[in-house]
């Protein structure tokens, strides 16, 4: 088992993928479909990009992963090209890489696509030119960094095989890269280049500068016809208009986007505050008045310039955590809603189903009405980041629905899911007097199951309840201070009769929920970090400062596990939905499974990031996690519910080995092979001889057997049939489950003696046959298993001597079910034939004489074909036993006396 673990790291869990991951600080890749006409954007998102449509913003396509992230984004009409390293790889389909580019000495920062050709530079300004189909160098270009550090590259529109390099110093240098000539060196600015773009205009290109000065310069007559200054800073990116409008859009690294007319030669618009982050990218649509843009802080918008003033509106966006996310739960009963809190103060909704289920609810603030007015960047009211959350989602249509703690401060907030946003009440203990000096913040928090009530802990040790619906303050636990130390976790069972808190005091008090008296304390003799119920089970996790773990049982008040193996700080557990499992996550980078009910551990994986938040999912599908420095939210496929997985207790000194992010590792499918082969398993006809083993025959074909008379009954056509006027040929078939032909004789004709031979008209069965030559060996059973049930009637049927059939042949019957009792194999077979064979042969067990011998409970009975006395046979003491009455007493008890009859025949 260990050797298992060592290669494929989990045997339970396997990466599925990568949720709330849109973009990163790369810009966005255009490419229009002539056979679908529509626009695509590509994103690189670490090491793979996405493939979204403009339409709907819907993800089309998800690369494979490359060994590193990537450092550069481009395309044309049939590839998409990009830089790892100084490793150019070139994928088709959006999907797998079909050419490999390699040469570079350094890193490559830039990548342009020209014709059958892909140039690209690196950081110590080498170009190369690659024929694309070949992989081959067609030229190399080697520039002076001290002079002409490439920072930026073009082709000018009409300019055959010229290609334009921007420097870092300021000037342009126009190249013929076929005949590898330099054509013209402009002067160029004060200031180094940091974007070349093409202008609608020919011979007019677009030059943006780190002094955040933006140049439209003709490149024939090296002129420039105007200027602009954006006081944000170096210009990121540039855009214009092509739909009738002489508008150039700007990028700035503070999210702002200006908007400049050429004719008037002066700003439009500001769009202040389009990204978070850095503006990436930003690409109008050819033809369209449609602006899209993206950013480091994890979002792609599309911007519609469809109103007055000339500034665009938000007409759809995808947007992630700018920050990580920092806790993570499943949110409702169906496992499809993920609520994730982030470092950048918002609170998001991420649905594991489809992307446009995705919500976000915003960030926190103390007067939302007054942030509407302003900016949220500039905002003094706003929250600080969510730290804890609790939901609930049995009233969320009736009121709010989640309880958020933030850092540092005493007030919790809540939230509707269902109107995506904050919610009516934030919720603060009056004992404090609104006393900020006191730095006392809001801890740990739980909702009742049934969503009418909350619980909050603090940092001083108080614990309140509030009422969700009307926000009010409904009592304390304890007189003064549940704890004496910081509330480390509290929890309500999911009856609402016992309501467990955690304290840094060392403590685990239990109360009880509705009058708030204090029924148990347990001294744990080291403080809780952390602490989560599974409330179908009363189970109790508690991590410990010293990296143990314990599990309470709510029941019986009790410690009734302890797990020691973690070498970190343990941030987060989560049970599975049957309470069997307790995972957690730890900063030494494992995720471990605990067995609860044998107490080991089952399965331990290394991750390169530690996960600071763990949820399972209601329907134990998936595990979601999230990680220290990832924007994004890790699903994690069960194996056990579409597999066997084999979990055995990992010995005491186990080392886990890495598993790669979810989306990021695409030999999946060879650890799933792993674990099949490992528990591939064969099991014999009969697993022991003392064990009863039935046949795997369906059950249609021997639980019809006792009414088949009823079926035929049933089925009994309304109308005879009509005798066809010219009835076909059908050739003779052999009687028997699978249809076979008679052998034609027809051949042989003049060969055959003309004498009759009368055995052959006795139309002996092959069944019957065997039974009268009591040769067992020939399997008579097996021929049976062949037939249907109509085949296995009538062939018992013809057992009877009024039917042609004999006495030995009934015994030998007999015989061939008991070995088939005495085995103990085909047992639901037996019964099914034993049933048939006393119903249709019941009369031929009649007996010639009853008499009582010693008492009435014990008779001799002798039958007509046995040799024997049958005695000890109990049927019914109080009753005189005639001949009619024995039949109805041997109806009652037929299958007992069948039993002992055929030990006691032959």
């Amino acid at each position: 088992e260990s050797e298992l673990h060592s290669e494929t790291g989990s045997v339970i869990f396997s990466g599925f993928r990568k949720l709330g991951l849109y973009s990163n600080h790369l810009s966005h890749v255009v490419r229009y479909h002539k056979k679908h006409r529509e626009f695509y954007i590509v994103t690189a998102v670490g090491n793979c990009f996405h493939t979204y449509n403009v339409k709907k913003l819907g993800i089309v396509a998800v690369s494979n992963a490359l060994p590193e992230d990537i450092s550069c984004l481009a395309a044309d009409r049939m590839l998409v090209y990009v830089a790892i390293g100084g490793k150019v790889s070139a994928f088709a389909r959006n999907k797998e890489v079909v050419h490999m580019y390699t040469g570079h000495g350094a890193d490559v920062h830039l990548l342009l696509p020209f014709g059958d050709h892909i140039i690209s530079v690196d950081r110590d300004s080498t170009v190369i030119v690659w024929d694309v189909e070949s992989e081959e160098e067609y030229l190399q270009i080697t520039f002076d960094k001290v002079s002409f550090e490439v920072s930026a590259v073009m082709h000018p529109s009409t300019y055959l095989n010229k290609i334009l390099f921007g420097s870092s110093q300021g000037g342009l240098q126009l190249w013929n890269v076929k005949s590898n000539k330099l054509l013209y060196t402009f002067t160029g600015w004060p200031s180094g280049v940091t974007v070349l773009q093409q202008t609608p205009a020919v011979d007019v290109v677009g030059v943006g500068l780190s002094s955040g000065q933006i140049i439209i310069h003709n490149i024939k007559f090296d002129e420039s016809l105007m200027k602009f200054q954006q006081d944000w800073g170096p210009v990121t990116s540039l855009s214009f208009r092509t739909d009738g409008h002489p508008v150039m859009a700007a990028g700035s690294p503070i999210g702002h986007i200006g908007l400049w007319d050429l004719e008037e030669k002066k700003l439009v618009c500001q769009m202040r505050d389009a990204h978070n982050t850095a503006i990436a990218g930003l690409t109008f649509l050819h033809g369209e008045p449609l602006l899209i843009t993206n950013g480091a802080d994890n979002g792609i918008r599309v911007w519609i310039f469809d109103t007055a003033g000339g500034g665009g509106r938000l007409l759809r966006s995808r947007l992630g955590h700018s920050a990580p996310p920092t806790k993570v739960r499943h949110h409702g009963l169906n496992g499809h809603h993920i609520l994730s809190a982030g470092q950048d103060g918002t609170l998001q909704s991420f649905s594991t189903v489809h992307e446009r289920f995705n919500r976000s609810l915003g960030h926190g603030s103390i007067n939302k009405k007054k942030s509407k007015k302003k900016s949220l960047r500039y905002d003094k009211l706003k929250l600080p980041a969510i730290t804890t959350f609790a939901s609930e989602s049995a009233r969320q249509s009736d009121w709010d629905s989640i309880v958020a703690c933030h850092r540092g401060y005493l007030m919790t907030t809540t939230w509707n899911y269902q109107k995506g946003g904050m919610g009516a009440h934030k919720l603060e203990p009056k004992r404090f007097n609104k006393n900020r000096a006191l730095s006392v913040h809001a801890t740990a928090v739980d909702i009742t199951s049934c969503g009418n009530f909350v619980v909050i802990g603090l940092s001083s040790g108080h614990i309140d309840v509030y009422n969700m619906q009307s926000g009010m303050h409904r009592g304390q636990y304890g007189e003064d201070e549940a704890h004496s130390g910081a509330v480390r976790g509290v929890s309500v069972d999911g009856l609402n009769q016992l309501t467990v808190s955690a304290g840094a005091d060392k403590l685990v008090n239990i109360w009880k929920f509705k009058s708030r008296k204090l029924v148990l304390s347990i001294d744990l003799g080291t403080s809780p970090a952390t602490t989560h119920l599974h409330r179908d089970s009363g189970m109790f996790a508690i991590a410990l400062d010293d990296f143990t773990l314990n599990v309470l049982d709510m029941e019986t008040k009790r410690i009734v596990r302890k797990f020691s193996g973690h070498r970190g700080q343990v941030n987060d557990m989560a049970f599975s939905p049957d309470g069997r499992w307790l995972i957690t996550a730890a900063m030494d980078c494992t995720i471990r499974t605990w067995d609860l009910p044998s107490g080991c551990l089952v399965d331990c994986f290394l991750v390169d990031f530690a996960a600071v938040s763990l949820t399972m999912s209601p329907t134990g599908d998936f595990l979601a996690s999230s990680h220290v420095d990832n924007l994004g939210i890790y699903l994690w496929s069960n194996n056990t519910l579409c597999s066997m997985v084999s979990l055995r207790p990992l010995p005491a000194d186990y080392e886990p080995t890495g598993i790669m992010l979810p989306g990021t590792c695409s030999s999946q499918e060879g650890d799933a092979d792993l674990n099949t082969e490992m528990i591939e398993y064969e099991s014999p006809e009969q697993l022991d001889e003392q064990l009863v083993t039935l046949s795997l025959l369906a059950d249609s074909r021997w639980k019809n057997l006792l009414h088949l008379d009823i079926i035929k009954k049933r089925n009994k056509p309304m109308e005879p049939p009509k005798v066809p006027k010219a009835a076909p040929f059908f050739m003779p078939t052999i009687p028997g489950l699978i249809p076979q032909f008679a052998p034609s004789e027809g051949s042989n004709q003049g060969e055959q003696s003309k004498i009759v031979n009368f055995g052959v008209l006795a139309q002996k069965s092959h069944f019957y046959q065997q039974l009268e030559s009591a040769m067992l060996n020939n399997d008579p059973v097996g021929l049976l298993k062949e037939m249907g049930p109509s085949g296995i009637d009538a062939e018992l049927r013809g057992l009877a001597p009024d039917m042609g059939g004999d006495v030995s042949v009934l015994q030998g019957f007999l015989k061939m079910v008991a070995s088939m009792l005495d085995s103990k194999r085909d047992f639901d077979l037996a019964q099914a034939y034993l049933a048939l064979f006393l119903k249709l042969h019941f009369l031929m067990f009649l007996p010639e004489k009853i008499a009582t011998h010693q008492s009435e409970r014990c008779l001799l009975i002798e039958f007509p074909f046995v040799n024997s006395h049958l005695s000890g046979v109990s049927l019914m003491p109080s009753r005189h036993y005639n001949k009619e009455n024995f039949r109805s007493g041997l109806q009652n008890t037929a299958r007992y006396f069948f039993l002992r009859l055929i030990y006691f025949s032959g």
